[in-house]
């Protein structure tokens, strides 16, 4: 606490943080603690240059209005299917409503973390380890590329490209206001990913296999963007769209689906293969205007 004309805690945290107004409740139920974390109250002294710890009380948060599901469960690795819009851990604006608070609360498992990620807009297969000791071996697998990932997406197929189609490009963060985009640059190729069509036709709205060699950030996002077949519901690329301000648009989520993850399961030595059970969202022939395409068949 640094020097000042206040007598007691109370005034000193109602003086040097004006805009919160519930220090009193926060004294009362032992949220703000000294230097030997016991809890001070109101009426405490208030000692120049002593130090105080208090929790911060972030705002509200509005669930989102999907659940995930438990594919697979032993003592060691948990595979889930995420939905989209829930991000994996926190960070941000996103504390509780993540995918690692609500398994650790429905397991009763504090120790659960993440052996890999998904974007928050992306749904599927996640993999979290059980335990700490663990973590690091399923990790590796995803560093040496010994783990099978397919994706699913929906995208405008170009008229002028056919498939199967090898994307192999060099793919860096972009510097400066879009931030958070990654781009193509020339140079030898860092990220490789195999495009085959499920059903679809040129022209049309269609629906793509991913196999991806690697994993960079947003790696199928940026390929296919640069194929000129940005997936469906994408507000990264091409264009970075600035946020609403408002809740996510839940009805037009990102059509980009993490289908599955198989690999040698480097404990015991067993084929895992785990396949989320969520579909691409359907499209109808209503949205055809709006999206200027013409779509060849929805996906159920």
């Amino acid at each position: 606490m640094v020097p000042g004309p206040w007598a007691t805690v109370g005034q000193f945290l109602a003086a040097r943080f004006p805009t919160v107004s519930d220090w009193p409740g926060r004294l009362q139920s032992g949220k703000v603690l000294d230097a030997q974390f016991q809890a001070v109250n109101t009426d405490s002294l208030c000692h120049p240059g002593a130090s105080l710890w208090y929790w911060r009380e972030p705002p509200t948060e509005p669930r989102v209005p999907f659940e995930l599901d438990v594919l697979y469960q032993d003592e060691y690795l948990v595979a889930v299917d995420k939905p989209h819009f829930l991000p994996v851990t926190p960070g941000g604006r996103y504390l509780e409503e993540t995918v690692l608070v609500r398994l650790q609360r429905m397991l009763g498992r504090q120790s659960l973390a993440p052996v890999h990620r998904l974007d928050l807009e992306t749904a599927g297969v996640v993999l979290f380890a059980v335990v700490p000791e663990v973590r690091g071996l399923y990790q590796a697998l995803f560093r040496d590329h010994l783990v099978e990932k397919t994706y699913e997406a929906i995208a405008l197929w170009p008229a002028n490209l056919s498939f199967p189609h090898l994307a192999r490009c060099r793919i860096q963060e972009r510097l400066g206001a879009q931030f958070m985009q990654m781009e193509i640059v020339p140079g030898e190729p860092n990220a490789e990913t195999l495009i085959e069509v499920i059903r679809g036709r040129a022209g049309c709205l269609s629906h793509f296999r991913l196999t991806p060699r690697n994993g960079r950030k947003h790696q199928l996002r940026v390929q296919l963007s640069g194929l000129g077949m940005p997936i469906l519901g994408d507000r990264i690329y091409p264009d970075l769209m600035p946020p609403s301000g408002v809740a996510p648009d839940y009805s037009n989520p990102l059509q980009l689906l993490a289908r599955a993850v198989s690999f040698i399961d480097p404990i015991s030595g067993q084929q895992r293969c785990f396949v989320s059970r969520r579909q691409l969202a359907a499209l109808t022939c209503s949205e055809t205007p709006r999206l200027g395409l013409n779509p060849l068949f929805s996906v159920d």
